[in-house]
């Protein structure tokens, strides 16, 4: 009928956010990645590689979250027992203009150390050792990070390689990165924290009882002693 009223519907008004998203393969300074990850509660992890942004997908559990756990607990045994150094889970470090990163795990000497705590809660500077849960060779822990962490000198960098049952190991030498090797018992010992030690085997094989037991066996050794009372003297300073 002629001049019926007809119901008229708008569309919904989208209001654009006032900070961009961030996306996978953005390339932004460190100062506009923060911005924007702060504003993301909803993004778990993400880091920035020579410019570049990278956002981790779902974590699976056999092949990162038991691995992740297991080297965690080896670092945190080993803090609980080194009074100076600190250790930490998947905490956003500051390493130059161009690289921001959250490693799996690290550990840092707390005083006179390479790196030190922001005022607003941020590790600034490169920790003494980074470990890295990788998926296999393939991965960028491999490649880009491993270039920026060698140039920003993490003094020791750990790769588990979980698909391929790999560890790599390496120490900053000269600015390069050389691969250590187990020794005759199948154990890899820290360079930079005397008492570090590590079954290679019994933690690819899962069984972190025989890895705590070898720790143990560092941590009551004569380097690890000694290695207190050069942190304690530290302290005292």
């Amino acid at each position: 009928m002629f001049g019926a009223n007809k119901m008229i519907t708008s569309e919904p008004i989208y209001s654009l956010p006032k900070t961009p998203p961030l996306e996978n393969g953005d390339q932004l300074s460190r100062q506009e990645f923060e911005r924007r990850y702060q504003n993301l509660s909803e993004v778990k992890k993400a880091e920035l590689i020579e410019g570049i942004v990278y956002m981790s997908s779902p974590v699976r559990v056999q092949s990162h979250g038991e691995p992740h756990s297991d080297i965690l607990t080896w670092l945190g045994v080993y803090k609980a027992a080194t009074i100076g150094v600190m250790s930490a889970d998947n905490t956003t470090v500051r390493l130059d203009a161009d690289n921001e990163v959250q490693p799996d795990a690290l550990l840092r000497i707390k005083i006179a150390g390479q790196s030190t705590i922001s005022d607003d809660d941020y590790i600034e500077g490169a920790p003494e050792l980074i470990v890295e849960i990788a998926a296999s060779t393939a991965s960028y822990d491999l490649h880009n990070k491993w270039r920026v962490y060698r140039r920003n000198q993490v003094q020791e960098y750990l790769v588990w390689r979980v698909y391929e049952r790999q560890l790599d190991w390496f120490r900053l030498n000269a600015g390069e990165y050389i691969k250590l090797e187990p020794d005759s018992r199948g154990i890899i010992c820290s360079q930079v924290f005397p008492g570090l030690w590590l079954d290679v085997n019994a933690l690819l094989a899962g069984n972190l009882g025989q890895v705590l037991t070898v720790l143990q066996q560092g941590l009551a050794s004569q380097e690890h002693q000694d290695f207190l009372k050069i942190l304690s003297r530290k302290t005292d300073n």
